[in-house]
């Protein structure tokens, strides 16, 4: 057996094939030079060394296999040994495990909506290879956009569906909201109007039934609808498809032609569709509106770069063959110098990733820190773990274990840990995920992710083990394995040799976890403080008791000259039910994101601002206060002369300080909206009219009987003021259904709709405040636990001092010294850390600078005085020390 511990040993070098077969045949020269002696021939001699050691090669594969069973038994050995130290330990075992597991699945949660959001590919066929077709650099404001994707107007469409020859297929699509049900008792839904090669472009195959066609789009005879799954199983039960199969839209009987496949909600990440419809080009009246967005599949061999240059070429006949009416020379100019461009679109596109890609960028970093925090609590945990195992490691090392054995089996205690924590952290990570993705939605739409467990997760998550091993488990295995055997036997219970180089790499963790504290508490104290001013701004106007009433009424079949009496007659009807206080219609509702903007010169002076067309009641509806001038009245109409009120902002923008009362504003003229002269009326207190985290701009408004019969539309908003009362709202509803049961209304809430709009500084506010506090507990934990080494450690001489007349105030003092170092150096850091860190989220920030002084130092306040609190048990506890139980212990 000593000659296979030999060639064991001899595995263990470099030169291994050569010292082992060497060995080998001195042992069977050796055999066969005693057999000899023996009496045996030489060939008897050699047969039986031969049956002793047998072929060196062979021998070789031997020891090479008990090599593998070994090294895998000792793997198996160790980590039997790490669960048999955890399942002795518990408190530390757990502790570990949920601090790794919290902060591993905070960072996988925030990674995998990050990956929802920006990178996984639509669930379509070869996904790479379709491409977006728009403007390069936008279309600068031109025109009318219908949403965030609203890149093609229907005569581009038009255009680029007879002309696209880097593409096998080309399609249109856009999102609409459409009403489900019967007039006055419909409900909206989201819709997706699409051209008949939608579907067979994506390459999407049906659930049931078929889906749109091209044959579908001619004619214009939108009597043919496709379901969407989720709307399948919760709208029509689940229900096989038939030809009898119909769902009332828009007050017209469609057929439902079939239901698309579980994982399809569209190409717009974040968002969903309930039916999609054929799309009716020639219905389109507003032919300079930006209504579509047109995408592509790459035919084999082309490139996004090469498609960019085709398109990039035909765009000026393009654009010239497609030039709007109506717009004036210089709009015109500008239109015709457009240019296509091709972009990837396997990931789909997504209002998202403008609104939240940056916040989900910082969450994940402020995760990052909180996970950084937690390895450094974790590193202080393992050097006082292995400060109290040093004679269990010493006697190993005394028995004849290496260092290299020892850190072996300490890191792979440390990578059990980060496993397990990562296991679990996967695991937290999807209901996490969910809860972020809950925390965007508003009471008026809900945030659509499939949140899956994929390899790029997974391989987050791997990295994250990886990281958290390297960096709370290396140093304490470094420092565990250095210690001297015999001075550690020897020292008993007291400091051995090294203790205060390893409270020093303690100390060195501490600090580093105040400094990231200080970075994450002060983060959390801006995003927190700058959501409380968004909630707390004044917009200048009413937000409570408004509700917001939309109506529709293209069943009554008015004339565009009777339109706008209509629209009076039906703000009079719900100003006459009890309990409204006052309304008014506009154009446009305040703080919901559409605008309207005109171009318009003042004498030799040119600009653009915002218009809306308003009944008289508006101002005192919304109790928007008349600054100077007059209101609006019944009898400014469109056979009156044109007046304009405008808001303090456009006085100070376009006046420079002139009277505006009386002054002329000529309008240029737009597709549908003649050149009109306005004269100024009136001017009203700046109010927030587009959204509130943008600044005040210059707002005009015209009485809505102005508005041109070419604008005129078989719709009304209605800013409805009364006490709140949600019954209120229920008898305009049925008051209006009374009178026009054909009418199609939806209401919604003002002040609701404005919270809506906060719903990302909300996430910020609630997810760096959440994580702030974590930060402070961890830092506080560590603090409280590198103390307590600390007066482990020098038991003995706290003993002494007591003995030697110490009072218990200067064995306090003595520890908070300790505690005064540490925090001082961390909240300079952290400080330094956090002004630089502010740069990236100022932008992100209302009413704040990212150095704003009463945060720094509410921050600095806080963290002082939880380490001190953090800091008085352990010091309380030094100072009630027993001098006798301390020096009979040394």
């Amino acid at each position: 057996m000593s000659l296979f511990r030999r060639i064991w040993a001899l595995t263990r070098r470099s030169s291994l094939d050569s010292d082992i077969e060497s060995e080998l045949r001195e042992h069977m020269q050796m055999r066969i030079d005693a057999n000899i002696a023996k009496g045996m021939t030489p060939e008897q001699a050699a047969r039986d060394a031969r049956l002793r050691f047998g072929n060196p090669t062979v021998m070789k594969e031997r020891v090479d296999a008990e090599d593998t069973a070994v090294g895998l038994d000792n793997f198996m050995r160790d980590i039997r040994y790490a669960l048999r130290g955890f399942a002795k330990n518990p408190a530390f075992a757990t502790v570990a495990i949920l601090t790794l597991t919290l902060g591993i699945g905070a960072n996988t949660a925030v990674f995998q909506l990050l990956d929802a959001v920006r990178f996984r590919s639509l669930p379509i066929q070869d996904p790479q290879n379709l491409a977006e077709l728009r403007i390069a650099g936008g279309n600068q404001g031109f025109g009318v956009s219908d949403s965030a994707y609203s890149n093609f107007t229907v005569p581009m469409w038009q255009e680029t569906r007879r002309h696209h020859d880097p593409f096998s297929g080309v399609f249109a699509w856009r999102t609409s909201g459409v009403m489900l049900g019967k007039r006055s008792d419909a409900q909206l839904i989201h819709g997706l109007e699409v051209s008949g090669e939608f579907f067979n472009v994506l390459g999407i195959t049906p659930w049931q039934g078929r889906l749109i066609e091209p044959q579908d789009e001619s004619g214009c005879l939108a009597t043919k609808v496709v379901a969407s799954y989720a709307f399948w199983k919760s709208h029509m039960g689940g229900q096989p498809i038939t030809p009898n199969t119909t769902l009332i839209v828009d007050d017209t009987t469609m057929q439902v032609l079939g239901v698309t496949p579980p994982g399809f909600l569209g190409l717009s990440v974040g968002d969903s569709f309930d039916i999609a419809y054929p799309s009716c080009i020639p219905l389109h009246p507003r032919r300079e509106a930006f209504l579509l967005s047109v995408m592509g599949r790459l035919k084999p061999g082309w490139t996004i770069g090469r498609a960019s240059a085709w398109l990039s070429s035909i765009s000026p006949g393009l654009f010239q063959s497609t030039a709007p009416d109506g717009y004036s020379t210089q709009y015109v100019k500008t239109y015709t110098s457009f240019r296509l461009a091709a972009y990837p679109a396997g990931s789909g596109v997504s209002t998202l990733r403008q609104q939240y890609d940056t916040s989900l960028q910082l969450l994940l970093a402020i995760t990052a820190l909180v996970l950084l925090i937690a390895c450094a609590n974790l590193a202080n945990l393992m050097l006082a773990r292995a400060s109290a195992r040093r004679r269990e490691i010493a006697i190993r090392m005394a028995l004849g274990a290496t260092r290299r054995r020892l850190i072996t089996q300490l890191l792979l205690e440390s990578s059990l840990l980060a496993v397990i924590g990562a296991a679990l952290g996967v695991a937290l990570a999807r209901p996490l995920s969910r809860l972020l993705v809950t925390s965007l939605d508003s009471s008026q739409n809900s945030i659509h992710l499939s949140i899956v467990t994929d390899w790029r997760v997974l391989l987050f998550a791997a990295a994250l083990a990886v990281l958290t091993c390297i960096v709370f488990g290396t140093l304490p295995a470094l420092h565990g394995s250095h210690a001297d055997p015999i001075t550690s036997l020897k020292a008993g219970e007291r400091g051995v040799a090294g203790s205060r180089e390893r409270f020093s790499v303690q100390r060195l963790m501490v600090i580093t976890q105040i400094a990231l504290s200080m970075v994450l508490l002060v983060g959390a104290l801006l995003f927190v403080r700058s959501y409380r001013n968004l909630m707390t701004l004044n917009p200048g106007m009413r937000e409570s008791g408004i509700t917001i009433g939309f109506f529709g009424f293209q069943s009554q079949n008015i004339k565009p000259e009777n339109l706008a009496a209509f629209k009076r007659q039906l703000v009079d009807l719900i100003r006459s039910v009890p309990g409204v206080q006052n309304a008014a219609a506009t154009t446009n509702t305040p703080l919901g994101g559409a605008t309207w903007s005109h171009g318009f010169n003042i004498g030799s002076h040119d600009d653009s601002s915002r218009f809306s067309y308003v009944s008289p009641t508006y101002f005192s509806t919304m109790n928007i206060p008349l600054v100077s001038g007059r209101n609006f009245t019944v009898a400014d109409t469109s056979d009156s002369p044109f007046v304009l009120i405008v808001n303090q902002a456009f006085v100070r923008t376009n006046l420079n300080g002139v009277n505006p009362i009386g002054q002329l504003v000529h309008v240029h003229p737009e597709p549908g909206y003649p050149a009109r002269t306005y004269q100024i009326v009136g001017t009203i207190a700046d109010t927030k009219y587009n959204d509130l985290h943008s600044d005040i701009e210059a707002q005009a408004f015209v009485p809505i009987d102005q508005l041109p019969l070419t604008a005129q539309g078989p719709r009304a908003a209605v800013m409805i003021a009364s006490s709140g009362n949600t019954s209120v709202i229920n008898d305009v509803h049925r008051a209006i259904a009374l009178r026009y049961p054909d009418m199609i209304m939806q209401f919604q809430n003002f002040q609701q709709d404005i919270q809506d709009g906060l719903v990302g500084d909300r996430m910020m506010a609630m997810l760096s405040g959440f994580f702030g506090l974590l930060a402070i507990v961890l830092a506080a934990v560590g603090l409280y636990g590198v103390l307590s080494y600390f007066i482990t450690q020098r038991r003995n001489e706290i003993g002494i001092r007591i003995a030697l007349g110490a009072g218990r105030w200067q064995v306090i003092s003595l520890v908070l010294r300790s505690t005064a170092a540490m925090l001082a150096i961390g909240l300079l850091i952290g400080t330094a850390l956090a002004l630089l860190a502010g740069r990236t989220a100022s932008t992100m920030l209302f009413g704040l600078k990212a150095w704003d002084a009463a945060t720094l130092v509410f921050a600095v306040l806080l963290l002082s005085v939880i380490a001190l609190l953090a800091s008085w048990i352990p010091a309380r506890k030094a100072s009630r020390l027993d001098p006798v139980a301390a020096l009979r212990a040394e």
